[in-house]
């Protein structure tokens, strides 16, 4: 593979173009292409000096400069990144770590603390902290079929799921949207995803291949959204759509106040009618997307331009179509439905991982049809007039809440690890995870500090009711409509 395809040789790109532009803020902090890299390329140094044949670099830093840099230099490194979160339990970031088979670990401050608290978890694995060895010249070669990187997500087993992204699948990922937005250095760019999560490499790699600037939206420039985005001239904006519920909550969305918007891309969970025709009268200069896709697609395979009425006349529930899939990949939907046009979106191409980093985790999301191979999405979609494809909910019991994906039987898995649980059912209802067990333990503040242990803060569930006995149905099978309905009539009343 010529190093112009991987993912490295976007953001050379940018640097190639104009060393001495911005590339990434980071609060007050400022970068150029010419520093980060130097940057990357002392990482990449320490890392080699290390291990000259590593494979597996994991970057366990808080957003920050570290935390890109250690990210391009394990790209220089030749090796796979593999972001991980100092603030995620350590139990379960050692088990990435294992899974990822990690021969260096870059860390910042407060991932050096996390690596203290790993101890004998990184025997073998260097940990750099202030790189001391010369910097790289140039990057180690990679071919197309390369781990570019690895994120993890959800798993139903009650452990991560590793999902390695090849240089080839995001390399045509980021030519099919540039060739679709035609983004320049003219563009700035916001970085609301961590890093842990794909989408944030659409961010950073979209940004530097125009030779544009990356700038990183901390918490608490969302109290006051529309300034951030006019202080720091962002054209290309990037999140989950429940950043517009929360600024509709604040009332922070009157028409033109995000003016300086050219695009606004919304992506991670389904993205409402409502919501949508709020963000854009706000961004009424912007063109807004709807992007889909699973991490095992390389960050999103469909997309969809929001253009009320048709975009309203083609919508099921509420939600905007998921649109046509990217070019280079087809879809089929599989199940008793399809015939008629619904069923579980199916795709293959360009952007379909190979599998998962455990090949026990390939069984039953990968479809064999017609002698090709298919990623199942476990997703129920309809095919409406024009070919656009409208999403209708999950097949399984896969959630995403606040554009964090999660198995609910990984956090049931979990909740029956702790001490005097028998057994749980986990349920999203209006978008709250609440928890029902049965068992000897009787405070729901014990459960939170058991969960704290092996789950981030996002999948702890808000609400836990201990019951006597979990319901049955008519077939002796756990009755989850009925507690379905228990939790959705407690309304948001406080944790039991």
């Amino acid at each position: 593979m010529t190093q112009s395809t991987t993912l490295l040789s976007y953001f050379r790109r940018g640097l190639a173009r104009s060393p001495e532009r911005t590339a990434l803020v980071v609060g007050r902090e400022r970068f150029t292409y010419k520093e980060l890299d130097l940057r990357a390329r002392e990482l990449a140094g320490e890392v080699l000096a290390a291990n000259p044949r590593v494979t597996r670099v994991g970057v366990l830093a808080q957003p920050g400069a570290r935390a890109y840099a250690g990210f391009l230099g394990a790209l220089y490194a030749g090796a796979a990144a593999v972001p991980l979160h100092p603030d995620y339990p350590v139990r379960r970031t050692a088990l990435m770590i294992e899974a990822a088979r990690i021969e260096a670990l870059v860390v910042d401050a407060a991932g050096a603390a996390r690596a203290r608290e790993l101890g004998a978890e990184l025997a073998g694995v260097t940990v750099v902290e202030q790189p001391t060895a010369p910097p790289v010249d140039s990057a180690r070669p990679t071919a197309a079929d390369d781990p570019a990187y690895i994120m993890f997500t959800s798993g139903s087993t009650g452990r991560p799921k590793g999902v390695p992204v090849s240089h080839g699948n995001v390399a045509h990922y980021l030519d099919v949207v540039q060739e679709r937005f035609g983004f320049s250095d003219r563009d700035v760019f916001s970085q609301t995803f961590n890093l842990t999560f794909d989408l944030a490499v659409f961010d950073m790699f979209a940004a530097w291949g125009c030779g544009g600037r990356l700038v990183a939206v901390p918490r608490g420039a969302y109290a006051r959204l529309p300034e951030f985005v006019k202080k720091h001239g962002l054209t290309v904006w990037f999140s989950a759509p429940s950043v517009i519920k929360m600024l509709r909550r604040s009332d922070d969305l009157h028409p033109g106040r995000l003016a300086g918007l050219r695009l606004s891309l919304f992506c991670g969970e389904p993205l409402m009618c409502e919501d949508a025709e709020a963000w854009q009268r706000a961004a009424d200069n912007s063109a807004l997307h709807n992007l889909y896709g699973p991490t095992e697609l390389t960050i999103s395979c469909t997309m969809h331009r929001w253009e009320p009425p048709e975009s309203v006349a083609l919508s099921r529930h509420g939600i905007v179509p998921i649109g046509r899939p990217h070019p280079g990949l087809r879809y089929l939907l599989h199940g008793p439905g399809a015939e008629a046009g619904t069923g579980e979106l199916c795709v293959c191409g360009a952007q379909m991982v190979a599998g998962y980093l455990d090949p026990a985790d390939d069984e039953g999301r990968f479809l064999d049809h017609e002698g090709e191979r298919w990623y199942r999405t476990g997703d129920l979609v309809r095919r409406m007039t024009g070919g656009e494809l409208a999403y209708l909910g999950r097949l399984d019991d896969q959630v995403n809440i606040g554009g964090v994906r999660m198995e609910l039987r990984e956090i049931e898995q979990a909740l029956r690890g702790c001490a005097g649980v028998e057994d749980t059912v986990v349920l999203a209802v209006d978008d709250e995870l609440t928890a029902f067990w049965v068992g000897e333990c009787a405070e729901a503040r014990d459960l939170r500090v058991g969960l704290a242990d092996l789950l981030p803060r996002a999948m702890i569930p808000r609400r836990f009711e201990r019951l006597a006995a979990l319901p049955l149905n008519a077939n002796g099978k756990t009755d989850r409509k009925a507690l379905a309905e228990r939790a959705a009539g407690a309304g948001g009343g406080e944790a039991r």
